[in-house]
C-alpha cells in the first residue's frame, strides 16, 4: 500500500514537471523577441567600461537582474491573483521608461554631436581626463543597466506569465522561475561573450597557425563595429519595446498600427515582410512620441519643482 502511494507520487511528480518543461519551452518562444531587444540594450549599457573589469561589471549586472526576478515573479504572481488590472497599467509605466531612456539617448548624442565635451564620460574619455572617476561611471553603468532589465524583464515575466494562466499556481511558480533563470544565464552569458571578444582577438594572435593569425584579426576588427551597431540596436530596442507596450495597452492605437501594416503587407509582392517592419516601425514611432512627451512632462515638473522651492522663505 506504501509502495503504491509512493509510486502514485512519484508519477504526479513527472507529470507535473512534464508540464513545466513543457510550458517553460513555449514561453521561452514567446519571449525571444524581447530577449534579443534585452541582448542588445545590455551589451550596450556595460560597455565602455576598463578592459580588466568587464567581466565584473557583467556579473554585477547579472545579480541584479536575478534580485529584480526575485522581486518581479512574486510580484507577477501576486499581481495577476489580487489586481489583474493592474498588470497593464505597470507594464505601460515601463515602457514610457524605456522610451524616455532612449529619447534622451538620443539627445545625449546630438549634443555631443554639436558640442563634444556635453556627451556622457566613456573609458576612453577618462584616460585623458583626470577628473572622471572610473569607479563613478562603472557604478553608473551598472545602476542604469539593472534599471534597464528591470523593465524588459517585468515584460519577460507578464509575457511567460500570460502563457501559463490557465495553469495551477504551483506551475505558474515553477515556469517563470525557470523562464528567469534561463533567460538571465542565456542573456548575460552572450554579453560577457560579445564584451571580450577583443581579448579572444589577441589571444588567438599569440597563437601559432595561420587560421589563429586570420580568425584573430577578423574578431580585433569586428569586435568594435559590433559595440557600435549594439548601441544603435540598443536605443532601437528601447524605443521598439517600449513603444510596443504602449501600443498594445492603448487598444485603439494597437489596432490602427494592425490595420495599417496588414494594408502596408496587402500592396507590396513580399506582403509578410512589409507588414511585420510596418508594424516594427509604427511602434518605434509611438515610442519616440511617448518617449519625448515623458520628457517634456519630466522638465516641466522639474522646473515647477525648483521655481516652487526657489518660492519658498
Amino acid at each position: 500500500m506504501a509502495g503504491a502511494s509512493l509510486l502514485a507520487l512519484i508519477d504526479d511528480i513527472a507529470t507535473i514537471l512534464d508540464d513545466v518543461a513543457l510550458m517553460t519551452k513555449v514561453a521561452a518562444k514567446k519571449t525571444a523577441g524581447v530577449l534579443g531587444d534585452d541582448l542588445a540594450l545590455n551589451a550596450q549599457q556595460v560597455s565602455g567600461v576598463r578592459a580588466e573589469r568587464e567581466l565584473p561589471v557583467v556579473w554585477a549586472v547579472a545579480v541584479g537582474s536575478l534580485k529584480n526576478k526575485l522581486i518581479l515573479v512574486p510580484a507577477a504572481l501576486a499581481i495577476s491573483r489580487l489586481l489583474p488590472w493592474a498588470v497593464i497599467p505597470l507594464l505601460m509605466l515601463g515602457g514610457l521608461y524605456l522610451c524616455l531612456e532612449g529619447v534622451e539617448k538620443l539627445l545625449h548624442r546630438w549634443r555631443h554631436a554639436a558640442a563634444p565635451g556635453a556627451a556622457p564620460p566613456t573609458r576612453e574619455m577618462a584616460a585623458v581626463d583626470e577628473s572622471i572617476d572610473l569607479a563613478e561611471l562603472e557604478a553608473d553603468r551598472i545602476k542604469g543597466a539593472i534599471r534597464t532589465d528591470f523593465v524588459l524583464s517585468a515584460e519577460i515575466v507578464v509575457i511567460a506569465l500570460g502563457t501559463v494562466a490557465e495553469a495551477s499556481f504551483a506551475t505558474q511558480a515553477a515556469v517563470l522561475s525557470a523562464i528567469g533563470l534561463l533567460m538571465t544565464a542565456g542573456v548575460y552569458g552572450v554579453v560577457a561573450g560579445i564584451v571580450k571578444l577583443d581579448d579572444l582577438g589577441l589571444h588567438l594572435l599569440t597563437r601559432r597557425g595561420a587560421l589563429a593569425h586570420a580568425v584573430g584579426r577578423g574578431l580585433l576588427l569586428a569586435a568594435p563595429r559590433l559595440m557600435r551597431a549594439l548601441t544603435v540596436i540598443g536605443t532601437a530596442a528601447m524605443f521598439l519595446v517600449g513603444g510596443g507596450i504602449l501600443a498594445h495597452g492603448i487598444p485603439p492605437v494597437h489596432h490602427w498600427i494592425a490595420q495599417t501594416a496588414a494594408l502596408a503587407g496587402a500592396a507590396a509582392p513580399a506582403g509578410g515582410v512589409l507588414e511585420a517592419t510596418s508594424g516594427l516601425l509604427l511602434e518605434a514611432a509611438v515610442g519616440a512620441v511617448g518617449g519625448g512627451l515623458t520628457l517634456l512632462v519630466v522638465q516641466a515638473a522639474t522646473a515647477l519643482r525648483a521655481r516652487l522651492g526657489r518660492a519658498k522663505p
